[in-house]
Parts: C-alpha cells; sequence; structure tokens
C-alpha cells in the first residue's frame, strides 16, 4: 500500500475510525472520573560538610557531597527510612505501602535532595513528607558518624518543608484525554489499515485483475438500487435510469465479446448464491432483445430457479420436460416480448449435474444456438455446484457475476478454478450492487475496458452530474408535451 491507499482507507472507513477515537475518549474520561484524587507535597534537603575546612577542602567536600546525594536519593525510599516514619506517625500502613508513595529527585550538579510523597488526603501527604525528611536527616547523621566520634562529615538538612498542597497531581484530565484522543486515532487509523489488509472482499477493478489478471474483462457494473428489491427488472423504468444506462453499457460491451460471431451462447454464473446473477441475466436478456437480437433466455438452473418468477411466467414445463423427451424445443419456449423468448427450468429433478450434461441437453443448447442470435444461460452458481462449469464447457463461455463488497478474492480465485477444470472460457465479469458514484471521478469500477473516467466515458457521462440533471429535465419536458 502507497500514501494513496492509506489515504483512501482513512477516508472510506472514517466511521470506524471516529467510533474508535470517541470509545477510547470515552475511557479516558472514564478513568478519569473514577480514578481518587492525589495529592503531592515536597520537601527538600541541602546535603553539606562542615564549614570549617580550607577553600581545597571545600572544593572537595563539595564533589563529595554530591556523589553522596546521588545514593541519599535511593536510600530515602528504602525499607528502613519507611519503617521509622511509620513508627514515628502509628501508620497503619505497612512499610512497603509508604515505599510506594516516595519518590525523589536530585536536581543536576547541585547538593539538593527533593522528597516527595502522594496520598489522597492534602494533609496526611505534607505530614509524610516532612516526617520524612526529618527521619532522613536523623539517619543520615547516624550513617555517617564514625566509630567513637560526635560529629558526621556530612549531613543533610531540610531547607524547604512540606507544605499543604491546594491541588491534586492527578489525575490530569486534559492531559488524559489528549493522549485519549491520539491513541484513539492511532488505534482507529490502524484498526481501519488492518481491516483493509485482512479485508479480501472485492471492491474495485484492481482486485479483480489481481486474481485474473487481464482474463476477466470487466464488461459492466450495476449500480445498487433500494428499488430494484421490489422492482428487480427493467420493466417501467425511464430510459434515463442509471440502472438502464448500466445495462446499456453492459451490452455495449459485450458485443466485443466475440465479434465476428452471428450465434452466441453465454452461461451467465456467479460464486455464490444471492449476488444478483438471475435478475441480471433477465435484465440483459431484455436489453439485447430491445437492441434488436433475437435473444433466448434459459433458466438452467435446475436447483433453485428464479428467473421464470423475476418474469412472473409459468415454470413448470421447459429444460427438464424436453431432456426427458415429453415436449418439443418449440412449444416449451415461451415469448416474453418481440425479441425475446424464456424457456422454464420445468420441474426440478433429483439429478440436475447428470441432466445438464447429458447429450440431449448438448442438442437443446445447439439448437437454440442455431435459432437466435444470442442465448443466455441462467446457471446456478460455481461454488456449490458443478452444473455452471460443465454448460460453460459446451457454450461460448461464462460471465461471472461478482457483487461488491460482498464476493472474496477467494471465492473469485475459486470460480475461476471450476472453469479451468473443464477448460471453460470466462468470457468476462460483471459488478452487481455496486455503491452509487458521489463525485466525479469517483471510486468505483469503471464501465468498459479503461476509460479514464470511474464511471463512465467522461465527465458529462456521470450519474449524478450536472450535464446528467440537465438531459433529465429535458427528457421529463418531453415526455409531458407529448
Amino acid at each position: 500500500m502507497d500514501l494513496k491507499d492509506y489515504l483512501r482507507v482513512l477516508r472510506q472507513r472514517w466511521i470506524l475510525i471516529t467510533v474508535t477515537t470517541l470509545l477510547t475518549v470515552a475511557a479516558a474520561a472514564a478513568v478519569t472520573i473514577a480514578a481518587t484524587p492525589q495529592y503531592q507535597s515536597t520537601a527538600r534537603l541541602f546535603v553539606s560538610t562542615p564549614s570549617t575546612m580550607t577553600d581545597g577542602q571545600l572544593q572537595s567536600g563539595g564533589q563529595f557531597s554530591q556523589q553522596r546525594v546521588k545514593s541519599y536519593a535511593t536510600l530515602i525510599k528504602g525499607e528502613e527510612v519507611a519503617r521509622r516514619v511509620v513508627e514515628r506517625l502509628n501508620l497503619d500502613s505497612s512499610p512497603d505501602d509508604l515505599m510506594r508513595k516516595i519518590s525523589t529527585s536530585v536536581e543536576l550538579d547541585t547538593v539538593v535532595l527533593s522528597v516527595s510523597v502522594e496520598d489522597p488526603s492534602a494533609e496526611r501527604a505534607q505530614e509524610l513528607a516532612q516526617t520524612v525528611a526529618q527521619v532522613f536527616a536523623e539517619y543520615v547523621r547516624e550513617l555517617e558518624t564514625p566509630e567513637g566520634q560526635l560529629d558526621a562529615p556530612v549531613k543533610a538538612s531540610i531547607v524547604d518543608r512540606a507544605t499543604v498542597p491546594t491541588t491534586p497531581v492527578s489525575p490530569q484530565p486534559v492531559r488524559n484525554l489528549g493522549l485519549g484522543l491520539v491513541l484513539g486515532l492511532l488505534l482507529g487509523a490502524g484498526l481501519a489499515v488492518l481491516r483493509e489488509v485482512l479485508d479480501n472482499r472485492i471492491r474495485s477493478l484492481e482486485d479483480i485483475t489481481a486474481v485474473s489478471g487481464e482474463e476477466a474483462p470487466l464488461l459492466g457494473n450495476i449500480f445498487y438500487d433500494r428499488e430494484a428489491v421490489a422492482q428487480p427488472l427493467l420493466r417501467g423504468l425511464p430510459s434515463h435510469h442509471p440502472r438502464m444506462e448500466a445495462f446499456r453499457v453492459l451490452r455495449t460491451n459485450l458485443s466485443f465479446v466475440d465479434p465476428g460471431a452471428e450465434h452466441k451462447a453465454y452461461v451467465i454464473t456467479s460464486a455464490l448464491p444471492g449476488e444478483g446473477k438471475s435478475s441480471t441475466t433477465s435484465n440483459l436478456a431484455q436489453m439485447l432483445a430491445d437492441g434488436g437480437q433475437r435473444v433466448l433466455l434459459i433458466e438452467a438452473d435446475l436447483r433453485r430457479p428464479r428467473a421464470a418468477q423475476y418474469l412472473n411466467v409459468e415454470s413448470g414445463v421447459g429444460v427438464t420436460t424436453i431432456l426427458l423427451g415429453r415436449i418439443d424445443f418449440a412449444d416449451a419456449v415461451q415469448p416474453i416480448s418481440a425479441n425475446l423468448d424464456f424457456l422454464a427450468s420445468g420441474r426440478i429433478p433429483p439429478n440436475p449435474a447428470e441432466l445438464l450434461q447429458s447429450r440431449e441437453m448438448h442438442k437443446l443448447l445447439a439448437q437454440a444456438r442455431a435459432d437466435y442470435d444470442i442465448v443466455l444461460v441462467d446457471a446456478p452458481p460455481l461454488l456449490p455446484v458443478t452444473d455452471a462449469a460443465l454448460l460453460a464447457s459446451v457454450t461460448d463461455g461464462a460471465l461471472v457475476i461478482i457483487r461488491h463488497g460482498s464476493t472474496t478474492t477467494d471465492q473469485f480465485a475459486s470460480s475461476l478454478d471450476r472453469l479451468r477444470q473443464v477448460d471453460a472460457r470466462l468470457c468476462g465479469t460483471i459488478v452487481t450492487m455496486s455503491p452509487q458514484p458521489k463525485r466525479r471521478g469517483g471510486y468505483g469500477y469503471g464501465y468498459g475496458y479503461g476509460y479514464g473516467y470511474g464511471y463512465g466515458y467522461g465527465p458529462e457521462s456521470q450519474p449524478g452530474s450536472r450535464a446528467e440533471r440537465k438531459r433529465d429535465k429535458k427528457a421529463r419536458r418531453a415526455e409531458e408535451s407529448v
């Protein structure tokens, strides 16, 4: 992934980043609210040597004190000092508890030692810090006094007494919320990139070509339309409707497949059910028929047929009836429109795969090819069963439906393997349920074979563009005038 890909991921998955950031900030706020306020009091000690020394002795004594103060910063946090403080103040806590509250610091190139104590009570923090400083000053005198002498060469004196703090040192709401915001943004961006890397659903033309290379040209891109759920077919839609235009582009691109052939037969299938295979096949057949070609749509899904339901025709007589020899081909075909005929599946048999690869099925396809300009075979999905691959091997090839954001690259690759196993030809792919473009040059698959703009042949053909709105307005005025 390059910088452009990262920016695209952040733009597309901004909801995930926003939710993660808000949750992180909320967690930081909850921790801040639940935390017990801690007050810190500090006392300062000055480590010195006797003042009766000469100038040279004073200089060496100062260096000695600086070395000593580093050791004192560790000793003051030790168990002995904590034990003496607990005994002096008659505390209920243990020396270990007090040791965790004590912190020290040494100012650079000085003999000043600062000792701080944190506690939920401001008064208790001041009392503990002052007592620790006093106890440690006495402890230093004991440690540094040689045997048989009364004075120590080094002493620690309290120069700044501990005071009662007025504000807590923790929690710090602004700091915690700021850290939560930064951490949330980083975590959200990381999750977005991780999800993009792990997400193998097909969302772009690059995802298709990464699996198939140049083997599977993109023939069409059918945008998602809420109305398609209640009205899956193109009947009744205005001529300028985006779905109508999408199928016109698909029809045009399909004409470039085997351009010299007079009679064509293609199997239309998908990797899995629910990818819009039957409705796309029915609409494509109607669009080809509207273009002046004699089209036959064969419902060869002998397991879960849907085309007859979409077309609202009788499905009891059809492919299986012909294969059993109970009716002739011409008698089973049902006219749908001027140039479109339909051959239903017939009764669902117990052995669909055997019927579809039988000699009678080959004869049926040969007769259909001879009688029509183009034959579209609505076949079952490739991965659950082998029916579509078997049919594709005895026709001109297969058109594979890919549902945007649902079909994975693994499923698409497995579908291609199924076709290769029977030496079937892949003629192209059709993407369904892709998101509607929102702006010029938007993210999408694109029509055709590599035009510059994402959703058509140029900026004026962008769905929702100013040019298209003008065309729609003119079309409505023309209809009203008629």
